[in-house]
Parts: C-alpha cells; structure tokens; sequence
C-alpha cells in the first residue's frame, strides 16, 4: 500500500515537473515573440488600419491619440498578441508533448486533426473580416463624415475593437469543427441539424448583427452568409464523420428485433 502510494505521488509529481517545464518554456516563447513584435509594432499597426485608411476622408488620413501614454500601450498590446502569435507554434507544440504520453494512436490522430482544423477555420475568419467585412463596414460608418463632421480616431479605442472583431469571427468559423465534435459525441445528429435549420438561421442572424461593425443588412448577411455555408458544411461533416446517438441505435436495434419476432 505504501509503494502504491510512494509511486502515485512520483508519477503526479513527474507530472507536476513535466507541466511547469512545459509552462516556462511556453512563456520564454512568448516573452521572444513579444520582444520581435515590439521591434516592429509601428509597422504592424500600420498594417491593422490597412482597411480603416483608405474609408477616411480626404485630408483626414491619420489617426490621433488622447493621452501621451496611448501610443505607448497600444505598442505594448500589439507586441503581447502578435508576440502570442509568434509563439504559438511553439506554445501548440509543447502542449502536445504534454498530452500525446497519454493519448492513444486514434486520439492522437483526432487532436492533430482538430487543432489544426480550428487554426485554418480561426484564421479564414480573421482573414474574411479584415479583407472584406472591414472595408465595407468602415466605409459604411465613416459615411457619416462631412463639412461640419469630421472624424478624430483613437488609436487605442481602434486597436481594441478590431482585436476584438478578429477574435470574433475566428471563433465564429469555429461552427463546422464544434459541430463535428458535438456529434462525435453523439450529442447532434445530421437529421436534428437539418431539423433546426430555421433556429441556426435566426440564431446566425442575431450573431450577425452583434458582431458586425455596422447595422446595415448588407454587411450583417457578409457575416451571416458564410456561417450558414458553414452550418450546411457542418451537418456534412458530421453526417460523414459523425455517429448516430448510441439511444437511437439501440431504438433501431430493438425495432429491428421486434420485427424479426413478428
């Protein structure tokens, strides 16, 4: 008994020591890509209004700042997410040498496949809202501009809400993978899916207008549309990839031995 527990206590600690190695290394990774970001953060932020520049008035080209401080920390944030960017190979790597030990060859092969589907999904949706729904949906608000209306943006209140769209619509092109790994788990089924199509479309309306920069219908359905591809392209996969709920084979099951009976 005592053995038993003398080893229990080694392996949680071997655990424990393999972890928090895995940690420091996951943040040296991020402190190095923070600092090669910093280095370039003028020219990354020139970057991130890429779509805003061209939507503002003539003459009113630029972008100001409140505080003699703004500038600063705007740098500073734009160093930490790209730097997490820059490091995320690294930090996605060192994860899956803590986990892999205890994962069997088919779970292995289901956590590559999903952590690199939702890394392709995440940023088709970031690309999506930067190249084409920001464009718009800035020209669209700065419209508004005239004579006696000319715009004075904060760089810092810019920043936040674009980072903040970008997250968004990459978690939002999540849709096909969260679906796949619901009826994985025999929690949807392909028929239900299809079954609930009028809720998904006032549901992906509803996050449509939330998200989306401007509350015009127009770039509310440039949102809208690709979630419901993505919702259709979900139900596929989850009829190729998926399983039926283990209730409804057995129903099918019991139904297919009552009739023999008979």
């Amino acid at each position: 008994m005592t053995m038993s527990g003398s080893t229990e206590r080694i392996s949680i600690t071997g655990h424990l020591r393999e972890l928090r190695k895995r940690l420091i290394i996951c943040v040296l990774a991020a402190f190095a890509g923070f600092l090669l970001a910093y280095g370039y953060s003028e020219e990354l932020f020139v970057l991130l209004t890429a779509p805003l520049i061209p939507a503002l008035p003539p003459g009113h080209d630029y972008m100001a700042f409140t505080s003699i401080v703004e500038p600063f920390f705007v740098y500073l944030k734009i160093g930490f997410v790209f730097g997490i960017l820059v490091a995320s190979p690294v930090i996605i790597y060192q994860t899956w040498a803590f986990v892999a030990p205890g994962l069997y060859r088919a779970e292995k092969i289901w956590f590559v496949s999903i952590v690199v589907a939702s890394l392709v999904l995440f940023l088709s949706g970031s690309l999506f809202a930067f190249t084409i729904v920001f464009p718009y949906g800035f020209k669209y608000l700065l419209g508004y501009s005239g004579q006696d209306l000319r715009p004075v943006l904060s760089i810092g209140l810019y920043f936040s809400m674009i980072v903040r769209l970008l997250l968004a619509f990459g978690v939002c092109f999540q849709l096909p993978l969260i679906i796949l790994i619901l009826s994985k788990l025999g929690m949807v089924t392909p028929g239900k899916l299809i079954s609930w199509w009028r809720y998904a479309i006032v549901t992906i309306l509803i996050v449509s207008a939330v998200l989306t920069p401007t509350p015009d219908v127009f770039n509310q359905l440039m949102m809208a549309g690709p979630l419901a591809v993505l919702y259709m392209l979900g139900i596929i996969v989850a009829k190729v990839f998926g399983r039926e709920r283990k209730e409804e084979k057995e129903t099918d099951s019991d139904l297919a031995v009552t009739k023999t009976g008979i």
